[in-house]
């Protein structure tokens, strides 16, 4: 199976890629690849200061350009796979009918798109949830909506989390290694697993990936050795993963593209393994539907995406058609609202423990 190319081609910077200078760019890879790396060792790898790196990821946060959240497993808040749902929309009606879906707590990413569909989104079965009542009753009855189409995701090769900004040395890359989240148990497969001290825990780690377990001794009365304990349990069962939220228009790639493709059977597991390790690559995944693969990546510009498409995808001749959605605005994304490169309020509640 042939590797990628990796386009080399640097467009002029956008105004939203100013906000960050290279310290700030060197801090978010590095979180990127160990989010809970303490401020300390994030300052020797850097090679600056603690203050100075306590101050840059303290700015960053409160201009709402970055924040570290954590990422629940699928098992512990839905009841099956996630779907991908495709929208057409009467004209002029996108915008409305964008902003009624996001009033949906199952809809964990949305983006107004060109091409085939004018809305995308995932759409999570959370605990509680009707899927087929929400895919077949209450979406298609948006006013607004002419048409949906769903997929079914089978297997979800690539996480957004996994996406990296690459400017880091390998030396700068071993040392952020010993610092990162593994998963050394046996994972959790259901939320009746967890105590409820856990669960709770978990609930404070969602909204902040980096919370010290002083903190959370402090919201949940326990002591700080307890919660210390209780975090890295959850941490090493994969509970929960914690990852960096930040729009990739702020690190220079401002091009959002969903690529619907169609792959022969035989050929779609190491297309999957290729296409994960592309450095576009935010979420690639098999899915059941019109299509075999969904590659949603992000590029520098449109010359970086149009080399992607008859380069690297041109190199699989097992790829017989490829539909191609550009994202126009990202309204939401892993459960967080965007106002352009700015992160907002995380949407909607933790869900409630299930009862023993």
């Amino acid at each position: 199976m042939p590797s990628p190319t990796v386009t080399t081609r640097r467009s002029a910077a956008r105004p939203e890629e100013r906000l960050l200078d290279d310290v700030d760019l060197d801090l978010v890879a590095a979180l990127q690849l160990a989010p809970r790396t303490p401020v300390n060792a994030l300052a020797e790898v850097l090679d600056s200061s603690p203050s100075t790196i306590a101050r840059r990821l303290s700015r960053l946060r409160e201009e709402g350009l970055l924040r570290v959240v954590g990422r629940l497993d699928w098992p512990l808040i839905t009841t099956e796979n996630p779907r991908q749902v495709w929208i057409k929309c009467a004209p002029g009606r996108s915008e409305k009918v964008a902003r009624r879906i996001l009033e949906l707590a199952e809809v964990q990413t949305l983006l107004l798109t060109t091409g085939s569909a004018d809305i995308y989104c995932s759409v999570y079965p959370l605990l509680g949830t009707d899927i087929v009542d929400l895919l077949t009753n209450r979406l298609p009855a948006v006013e607004g909506i002419v048409s949906t189409e769903s997929q079914l995701v089978l297997r979800a090769h690539t996480m957004g989390q996994s996406w990296r900004l690459h400017r880091l040395t390998d030396a700068q890359a071993d040392h952020l290694h010993e610092h990162a989240v593994q998963v050394t148990r046996e994972r959790a497969t259901s939320p009746e697993q967890l105590s409820e001290l856990e669960w709770r825990t978990l609930e404070l780690m969602v909204s902040n990936g980096r919370i010290p377990a002083a903190d959370i001794a402090r919201e949940l009365d326990v002591s700080r050795s307890t919660a210390y304990r209780t975090a890295q349990s959850l941490l090493e069962c994969g509970a929960l993963v914690p990852r960096v939220e930040i729009e990739p228009a702020l690190l220079g790639f401002p091009l959002n593209a969903l690529l619907s493709l169609t792959v022969l059977p035989q050929a779609i597991p190491g297309l999957l393994d290729t296409l994960g390790g592309h450095p576009s690559a935010r979420q690639v995944s098999m899915v059941a539907g019109s299509s075999s693969v969904i590659h949603y990546g992000v590029f520098r510009d449109e010359e970086d995406l149009a080399h992607f498409i008859t380069a690297d995808l041109g190199a699989f001749p097992a790829v017989t058609t490829v539909n191609t959605c550009v994202g126009a605005r990202v309204l939401r994304r892993h459960w967080t609202a965007r106002d352009g490169v700015r992160l907002g309020e995380r949407v909607g509640t933790f869900p409630p423990r299930p009862a023993p």
